[in-house]
């Protein structure tokens, strides 16, 4: 059976895929969805290291690059049929460190056969969370520190019920932990306390915030967390669980063993684990004392999860950057008329020039609303310059939902809406993303062009047309010598176009 035909095999449901790129491991998750059910189809996962392959100058060593890619080819055999729409791949820490990073992704885009996106330490937590929270019995009431042990990072979220509160992203992870403490993979005590050390000084400015008592219950998720666990039950130390206590006694076996080669023959590790353990065993025992737990509860769901059940919200359009994107807006107090004033004209203008500039109605319509919404937050600011002020804000806040790729288009659009059109600052987006952005940024200039007087007035009906780079509009007979500013404003646009090759006409 064919991806495709998964989709359409079963009225009411879905195939959907989720790949988490990881700085460990790579995951790829394949699942039938319907109304009120979810199906694991099918799970893939490959220890890549990609965190273990970044050089000093955060390029990739060429063996790591090339095992990354391989696997990614692997996933893309599984999923290269299925619909743009019902696939997100994702890309956490390394990535977000990996210089020229759009190379890389580039290649591996190519092989998979999907976009993939690089989300940030908020929005990683986030997804950690709704993965947890969808692996737990429902509890409403239930309070919750969730752990999330990575490769490069580790994530600390505070949330209540199914909803994430607080969300943090520390710069430590089990491999870059373990390579920095463990030269030549030895094993000793002073060892294991710098280790230990070092994760407590990435957490000291949050511990405060996370410590017991905030929480009623503490859950791990991920890989770390889980070998651990498996360790302690097979030691007899802990049974579904870990505990200050094993964690204890666990740090003490690993100096007995004295290596991580050693670490093969330890009872329930697996041997592609070993060269991480000690660094995950270090970040745990930090965080155990400096959030006082006791007891860390092991849950099924992690990240890929999270991104699954987020995957399934957009296709029942229960979209999160819609909360995230009126949240901001609200914050910095836009005028929400005018901006839905100047929504409703970019989408009409999006609806007539789509066909012929090749647009995606359903990926070009929530950006350009997005950003309808956010374009004049910042004159909260300074009005000099606010759709700068605007641009940083929205690509520099934690807007859940997005990753980093989209943030920066969200404000490329908000940088662009007003004089000069910033070609520079488009150019610095992906390259599928470009020229589609030059485009939504014309028609989100145009729309706060035809509403600059900010009246309640609807506009007339008209007409808008494209061909190549040439943008004609025609008004009914007479409106544009009974509105003269916008004449004014038009003719000035014109000429701010012409110098990016782009031509606007009017009548």
């Amino acid at each position: 059976m064919t991806a495709s035909q998964e989709t359409s095999a079963e009225s009411g449901a879905a195939t959907v895929a989720a790949v988490d790129l990881g700085s460990n491991s790579f995951h790829l998750i394949v699942a039938r969805v319907g109304p009120g059910e979810v199906k694991i189809l099918d799970r893939l996962k490959e220890m890549v290291r990609l965190a273990g392959g970044l050089r000093p100058d955060r390029t990739l060593e060429p063996t790591t690059e090339e095992a990354a890619l391989a696997c990614l080819e692997r996933f893309g055999q599984r999923i290269r049929e299925l619909p743009a729409p019902q696939v997100r791949a994702i890309g956490t820490n390394t990535l977000r460190r990996l210089r020229d990073a759009d190379g890389f992704l580039a290649r591996a885009e190519a092989v998979l056969g999907h976009p993939i996106e690089v989300v940030s330490g908020v929005e990683e937590a986030r997804l950690i969370y709704v993965g947890v929270a969808h692996s737990l019995a429902p509890d409403p009431e239930a309070t919750r520190l969730v752990i999330d042990v990575g490769g490069g990072s580790t994530e600390l979220i505070l949330g209540h019920g199914e909803r994430p509160v607080r969300m943090e992203s520390l710069a430590v992870g089990c491999v870059g932990l373990s390579r920095e403490h463990f030269p030549g993979g030895a094993l000793t005590a002073e060892g294991l306390k710098g280790a230990r050390i070092a994760a407590r000084q990435e957490l000291e400015p949050l511990e405060q915030a996370f410590r017991s008592p905030v929480w009623g219950e503490a859950i791990g998720a991920s890989g770390t967390v889980r070998a651990v666990a498996q360790v302690l039950a097979k030691a007899g130390w802990a049974e579904g669980e870990v505990t200050a206590e094993g964690l204890r006694r666990l740090e003490g076996t690993l100096v007995e063993y004295g290596s991580t080669p050693a670490l093969e023959g330890l009872p329930g590790l697996d041997s592609d684990r070993t060269p991480v353990f000690p660094g995950g065993v270090a970040i745990l025992r930090a965080l155990f004392e400096g959030l006082a737990i006791e007891r860390l509860q092991v849950a099924d769901g992690a990240l890929r999860e999270g991104l699954l059940h987020d995957l399934m919200g957009r296709l029942r359009d229960e979209d999160i950057r819609e909360s995230s994107t009126r949240v901001l807006a609200e914050r910095f107090h836009a005028d929400p008329d005018q901006a839905r004033r100047v929504s409703v004209t970019a989408q009409t203008l999006l609806e007539q020039t789509a066909p012929g500039w090749g647009l995606e109605r359903d990926w070009a319509g929530p950006y350009l609303r997005w950003a309808a919404h956010l374009h004049e937050i910042g004159l909260d600011i300074a009005h000099s310059g606010y759709h700068k002020h605007g641009a940083y804000v929205v690509g520099s806040a934690d807007l859940l939902g997005f990753t980093r790729q989209e943030q920066a288009l969200l404000a490329a659009l908000v940088r662009a809406h007003r004089r000069k059109l910033p070609t520079e600052v488009l150019a610095d987006l992906p390259e599928r993303w470009r020229d589609p952005a030059i485009r939504l940024a014309i028609l989100l200039r145009l729309a706060v062009l035809l509403h600059r007087n900010r009246s309640s007035e609807p506009l007339p009906d008209f007409t808008a047309r494209v061909q190549g780079d040439r943008l004609a509009i025609a008004f009914p007979a007479g409106w544009l010598e009974d509105h003269p500013l916008t004449r004014a404003d038009l003719e000035e646009e014109a000429k701010r176009l012409s110098a990016a090759d782009v031509t606007l006409a009017f009548e």
